[in-house]
């Protein structure tokens, strides 16, 4: 049962993260094998002030060994 959660920065429109939502979905059933009733999806917005300290550090700094998609920036 995947479940996906998308941080980014607030601005995006309820169309877009819809959208955006829809595709993971998407990606999920046809690369997973998972019918969509198995997949959820979350959109959290976290202010670039507070990325460095509630994503960044957390989720990619001390995750970087699980990330299959690594960033090109870093927080210094």
């Amino acid at each position: 049962m995947p479940h996906v959660v998308v941080k980014l920065w607030p601005g995006k429109s309820e169309k877009q993260k819809e959208q955006l939502a829809m595709e993971i979905t998407d990606s999920v059933m046809s690369v997973l094998d998972y019918g969509a009733e198995s997949v959820s999806v979350a959109v959290e917005e976290v202010t670039p002030l507070d990325w460095a300290g509630k994503v960044y550090h957390p989720e990619i700094e001390q995750k970087w060994d699980q990330l299959y998609k690594k960033p090109d920036y870093t927080m210094e």
